[in-house]
């Protein structure tokens, strides 16, 4: 008995003197890999709470205004964007993977197979837009004025042969619609929320060169504390870049 005491009383006082960190995450594989990581920081004194969201603009919101320590959803294009359009600071903390971007359709088996005035629907947002309008030029189904810019739009279409219609929706509604439509660009996150297999389903699939690395993103103020860094390290170790490996088989690529 008063060995279990003891060992409760030393559970007590850990957890009393542990420091929180509230990150939020999009479910799949954001909240999945931070999950992962929580035990081991469990041993270094820090209560990981992951906080889940759906959408892209209450993580960094809510950051921002000091409600979460940080969040672990986005890539840097996105972040940039968000900053410039919300007068915000935010800042990357750590590169941890890419989820290719990826095309996908219950109506076609091969993207020659669109039809004439076929529906295709991408991402709204401008970061994850852009992305979306330079697969498919790629991809050969349309052609950019400039397929450089990551920030095209549908007005950047230079030449579009099939006379494709797109559909801009915010990007964690596109699955819902995936049967409505031609064809849609989506996230693998949503890809792997809907049970889509991206190294099976997608049509055309962004390169393990994507420059879209999703990172982990703090405040100036608290980037540099030490339960960052020590997330930050448990997100770079080996055991997490084999459990990315091994769970996701390819379809999100460590990058570290």
């Amino acid at each position: 008995m008063k060995k279990l005491l003891a060992v409760a009383a030393a559970v007590a006082a850990f957890s009393a003197h542990a420091d929180t960190l509230t990150v939020a995450a999009t479910p799949v594989p954001h909240a999945e890999i931070l999950n992962f990581v929580k035990p081991q920081l469990d041993k270094e004194g820090v209560d990981l709470k992951v906080k889940e969201f759906t959408d892209y603009v209450q993580p960094n919101v809510q950051v921002a205004e000091k409600r979460l320590d940080a969040n672990f959803f986005q890539h840097q294009p996105y972040l940039d964007e968000f900053n410039k359009a919300k007068g915000t600071q935010l800042v990357s903390v750590a590169g941890v993977h890419i989820e290719p971007l990826g095309v996908y359709s219950t109506k076609i088996k091969k993207l020659d197979e669109l039809s004439s005035g076929a529906t295709v629907v991408i991402p709204n947002d401008a970061t994850n837009g852009g992305r979306a309008l330079l697969l498919l030029d790629k991809a050969g189904v349309i052609k950019l004025k400039d397929n450089k810019n990551i920030l095209s739009t549908v007005k950047d279409v230079a030449e579009n042969p099939k006379s494709i219609k797109f559909r801009e929706l915010e990007a964690a509604t596109i699955p819902r619609v995936l049967t409505q439509v031609d064809a849609a660009l989506i996230n693998t996150n949503y890809a792997l929320e809907a049970k889509l297999n991206p190294e099976k389903d997608a049509l055309a699939i962004e390169g393990s060169d994507s420059p879209y690395v999703n990172i982990l993103v703090a405040r100036p103020d608290n980037k540099d504390s030490e339960d960052m860094k020590k997330l930050a390290a448990a997100l770079h170790s080996p055991e997490v870049k084999q459990f990315i490996i091994e769970k996701y088989k390819g379809a999100v690529v460590p990058a570290f």
